[in-house]
C-alpha cells in the first residue's frame, strides 16, 4: 500500500475508526491523535494486498511523545480504515521494532 495514499486520506480526515480498535485503542490509553501522528509521519513496514474486505498494511511510526506505535489500516482508495493500534514489544518484533522476529 502507498504511503502516500495513506497519507492524503490521513490529511483529508477520511478515516473510519473500527470498533475493535476503538476499543483496543482505550484499553491500551492510545489517543486518535497518536494514530493520526503515526500515519502522517510513520512508513509502511509490512504490506497486506490480499487481506479482505480491502488491501491493508502495517505502520511503524510514533505518538505525538514519541513512543513507538504500530497501526494497521486499510483502504479502499477512497477511505483509510483503522483496524488496530498497539505499542510494539521486542516479542514479536526486533529491538528496531520495525522487523518482525522469525518464528
Amino acid at each position: 500500500m502507498e504511503l502516500e495514499l495513506l497519507q492524503r486520506l490521513c490529511a483529508e480526515r477520511k478515516v473510519k475508526w473500527s470498533i475493535h480498535a476503538a476499543e483496543q485503542m482505550m484499553v491500551r490509553g492510545i489517543d486518535r491523535i497518536d494514530v493520526i501522528n503515526c500515519l502522517q509521519n510513520g512508513e509502511v513496514i509490512e504490506d497486506y494486498p490480499d487481506d479482505f474486505p480491502h488491501p491493508s498494511c502495517l505502520v511503524f511510526g510514533k505518538t505525538v511523545s514519541g513512543n513507538v506505535l504500530h497501526t494497521v489500516v486499510g483502504s479502499d482508495g477512497l477511505m483509510l480504515y483503522v483496524i488496530t493500534a498497539y505499542f510494539p514489544d521486542t516479542d514479536r518484533f526486533e529491538s528496531d521494532f520495525r522487523t518482525r522476529k522469525a518464528r
